[in-house]
């Protein structure tokens, strides 16, 4: 199967950052088989489909190195609350989700991220093998991991730091059946990551043995870094250390690790987890509803890789790359960096390096996979189109997507989702979402709670 986008402006994303106008982007099957002049590449696949992409520009798939999809349900509340969350519910809406219900609010949430331009999601979850298979039917590039920790969480809640053996090997042994399952699945558009959840939340018998894990398997490791006021004390307090200097005494750090936040390092931990190049996601979008941010200029320029995520509530990446952009700018009070094309880069090809995809996708080169999405760009918002991705990312709006690609298969086309049932997901996902949190309320009515839920879905 051949399809050639044509007429179109490719932003390559390549090294040089490449924008080339009226071009042609063949797909053979799943990959990118020829790129240049219209003629040219139509003289080359005279069998193809031929899509005309005029007043379309075409961007590499963005990739989202940080996110929990079941969050989704918690959207509206939990944005405002701070976080560790001030609600004192002993429970969280996740862990009262049936596994159903976990696969419909899981597929609202791939939906959104297919609508934003999204190719490749890292999800992160307790026992996600429960609907990795919904998130596969969707033709999403996964990569999942499976949370977990071995700290005792009666104890901690006394304020105590222990740790179960039992708990560790438990969580380790799920992660092992994830990865023996999944990784690999679907041609290799389904990868595995290990993800114990957070420094406080580990001992060093998990950190070490999730680093052999990982390099037995030949597969990448993740981790919540300092990603709060609370997570940087615990640890003080335990170990003597901040958060990054555990991982360091727990042979934790290398190039394999995703490290997700890191609001609060200090210039020593960045210049440790750029010697040791160590990937991070910038979440930026739910760092700035934290009212906090990472230092991404320092991080880079000591040697980290940078890719975004998404983190909770929101699956949106277009946001992400603008809160990105917005966020650096203020907390450096500098006019003019990063640029644009340094949020694209973090987002897509940034991405794609430390999830390890690298050589597959986040660029659209001849031989990578096809992953992409499509804009149409004659909008009042996008209107002149000077500066391509300058427009996007300063103005641009999910509902400017006409087209998403994943592997040479569209789960978007002309404007509508094509491996999901959109309107059934969003109606069964905003029922849910509404019991959820009504059967959260009921069962703890002495807890305090500011908001007044309505009597029921809207829709």
């Amino acid at each position: 199967m051949e399809t050639i986008l044509s007429n179109a402006a490719l932003v390559t994303g390549d090294h040089g950052r490449t924008i080339l106008y009226d071009s042609a982007l063949a797909v053979r099957d799943t990959v990118i088989a020829a790129i240049g002049p219209v003629t040219e590449i139509q003289s080359q696949f005279p069998n193809a489909e031929v899509i005309d992409c005029r007043g379309k520009a075409v961007f590499p798939g963005l990739v989202n190195c940080h996110t929990h999809l079941l969050a989704t349900a918690d959207r509206g509340i939990l944005e405002d609350f701070g976080f560790p969350t001030t609600l004192r519910f002993p429970e969280s809406t996740r862990s009262m989700l049936t596994t159903e219900e976990r696969q419909v609010i899981a597929t609202l949430g791939v939906l959104e991220a297919i609508r934003s331009g999204t190719t490749t999601l890292l999800e992160i979850a307790d026992h996600v093998g429960e609907f990795a298979e919904s998130l596969a039917d969707t033709g999403m590039r996964l990569v999942l991991a499976d949370n977990f920790n071995d700290v005792n969480p009666a104890r901690m809640r006394e304020g105590a730091f222990e740790f179960e053996a039992s708990r560790r090997e438990e969580g380790l042994q799920r992660s092992a059946e994830l990865a023996e399952k999944w990784h690999g699945r679907n041609e290799g558009q389904v990868t595995c990551f290990l993800a114990p959840h957070a420094p406080e939340l580990c001992s060093p018998e998990l950190l070490r043995e999730v680093r052999t894990m990982s390099e037995d398997r030949d597969i990448g490791y993740t981790i919540h870094l300092s990603q709060s006021r609370l997570e940087v004390e615990a640890v003080m307090r335990t170990r003597g250390v901040n958060p990054t200097h555990y991982l360091l005494a727990s042979e934790f750090l290398g190039p394999r690790l995703v490290a997700a936040h890191c609001r609060y390092v200090t210039p020593a931990e960045v210049s440790l987890l750029g010697h040791h190049r160590v990937g991070i996601s910038n979440n930026a979008a739910i760092a700035a509803r934290r009212g906090a941010a990472a230092p991404v200029r320092e991080l880079q320029a000591a040697g980290c890789p940078i890719g975004m995520g998404s983190d909770n509530m929101a699956e949106d990446m277009v946001e992400v790359m603008r809160a990105g952009l917005f966020h650096e700018r203020v907390r450096r009070n500098d006019e003019m960096w990063p640029q644009p094309e340094d949020v694209l880069e973090w987002a897509s090809h940034g991405g794609a390096q430390i999830l390890g995809i690298g050589e597959k996708t986040g660029a659209l080169e001849v031989g990578k996979e096809a992953d992409l999405f499509m804009v149409d760009t004659f909008k009042a918002h996008l209107v002149p189109t000077l500066r391509i991705v300058a427009g996007f990312v300063h103005n641009g709006q999910p509902a400017d997507i006409s087209g998403v690609m994943v592997k040479g298969r569209w789960l978007l086309k002309d404007g509508k989702a094509l491996t999901i049932d959109e309107e059934d997901i969003i109606r069964r996902a905003e029922r849910i979402s509404h019991a959820v949190w009504g059967r959260l309320v009921d069962k703890y009515p002495n807890v305090p709670f500011p908001v007044k839920l309505p009597p029921g879905p809207l829709h």
